[in-house]
């Protein structure tokens, strides 16, 4: 069975590679959270601008920007950054997660959630991307990078080892979830916003597809977290 969240913070940063990558599932527990009175910022290392095969970079990098902003507001979140690492070719390395350490120092979370970071999705079935594993990785050691004053200096910020949860979505191991029932429809229109995105995609309709999509999601987490529909993660303390 999936643990309840830890619900002891105030603040949340999420760190992504594209945008989209919260709004599948993630999202609707952001919805929750927020209207719980918390702070969720949100940062992607990249704009997504390869990921529209019909439209050049310079216009799909705005398109895709603009439909994240619109996105994240619907989920109560307000403070969306981009650090503009290239799309499809993000590097784990020193830059990567000096830029993600001075975020955390800026915003100072007690959490912050990234995306599955591993070699697969679905229980080995699908690959994942090279900007998922990247990111992810840069992440959990920014996190501790973020509270050494001799890494990273002079990011224009204090030290911040304030952060004392990680939270990984889509991990094909998690430990936790949070009941989404009051935040799913807002989850389902988060990701809906991504229509150019979800166009270039697939064939379904937007809606179809974005409902299908979530609420499959919550419906599977629910099983192992006492019948109610749920965003899992995959928690690790520090």
């Amino acid at each position: 069975m999936l643990e309840p969240m830890p619900a002891d913070w105030r603040r949340a940063l999420a760190v992504v590679a594209h945008p989209d990558d919260l709004e599948y599932g993630c999202a609707a527990a952001v919805a929750v959270w927020t209207d719980e009175g918390r702070e969720v910022s949100y940062l992607l290392a990249t704009r997504g601008e390869a990921g529209i095969d019909a439209l050049e970079p310079a216009q799909a990098g705005p398109l895709r920007e603009l439909e994240q902003r619109e996105s994240a507001a619907v989920v109560g979140v307000s403070s969306v950054e981009f650090l503009d690492h290239p799309d499809g070719v993000v590097e784990y390395g020193p830059r990567l997660r000096r830029d993600v350490a001075a975020a955390i120092r800026r915003h100072r979370p007690e959490l912050v959630i990234t995306l599955n970071f591993g070699d697969t999705w679905s229980g080995g079935v699908h690959w994942n991307t090279p900007d998922h594993r990247a990111v992810g990785r840069a992440v959990m050691d920014a996190v501790g990078d973020a509270g050494n004053r001799w890494i990273f200096p002079g990011t224009g910020s204090e030290p911040w080892d304030g952060v004392r949860w990680v939270a990984v979505a889509g991990d094909d191991s998690p430990t936790h979830a949070v009941d989404v029932t009051a935040g799913l429809e807002r989850g389902v229109r988060s990701l809906l916003a991504h229509r150019a995105y979800i166009a270039a995609l697939t064939d379904e309709e937007p809606e179809a597809y974005a409902r299908s999509f979530v609420e499959r999601a919550a419906r599977q987490a629910a099983e192992r977290f006492g019948g109610r529909p749920a965003i899992p993660f995959r928690l690790f303390a520090r």
